[in-house]
């Protein structure tokens, strides 16, 4: 069995050259992102919507802050963002946020996940963050136990701030 290869997650170092290859891979994720913000499935994501999202994720949002930003990317007589729309601003967003946003902002994200408080997220807490919002890998303790892998660098089985900002760095780089 000398010659045979383990099955295993792919490395950390290969996940990212897989990413910016697959960029349909990147359209599903984002197409299920969308379908999470379109609460009432009608394809369209309005700012209401979005409101909504934040708020049960603990960011709350300011609804004239969204309907600008919205409007900002819709065509003239468009309610609410279609998938190509929201793919726009999701490059948009991904081009800049990284410049933009502070630590300050980064650990205020990190906090809606470390729900004790701790420095840490752990499975569990990511779990829950992810039954929140409706996705159907918070089912599995075991697939975030995987995620949390695939970006825990120290081997503790726990995302501290340092791990969790180098992924969302690298959610925001791969998926546009």
């Amino acid at each position: 069995m000398a010659g045979a290869i383990p099955k295993s997650t792919p490395s950390l170092s290969a996940a990212p050259s897989f990413r910016l290859r697959s960029s349909s891979l990147n359209t599903v994720r984002l197409r299920r992102v969308f379908d999470i913000f379109d609460s009432n499935g009608d394809s369209v994501i309005t700012a209401d919507e979005l409101c909504q999202v934040l708020d049960r994720l603990g960011l709350g949002g300011d609804p004239a802050e969204l309907r600008s930003l919205v409007a900002s990317f819709l065509q003239p007589g468009q309610a609410g963002l279609d998938f190509d729309n929201f793919e726009t601003l999701h490059r948009a967003l991904g081009d800049a946020i990284f410049d933009a946003v502070e630590d300050g902002d980064m650990r205020e994200a990190f906090q809606v996940f470390d729900e004790d408080g701790d420095g840490y997220i752990s499975a569990e807490e990511l779990q829950a963050v992810m039954e929140k919002l409706g996705l159907v890998e918070g089912r599995s303790l075991d697939r975030v136990h995987r995620m949390i892998g695939s970006v825990d660098r120290d081997n503790d089985g726990q995302v501290d701030f340092f791990e969790f900002k180098s992924m969302m760095k690298s959610v925001a780089v791969h998926s546009s």
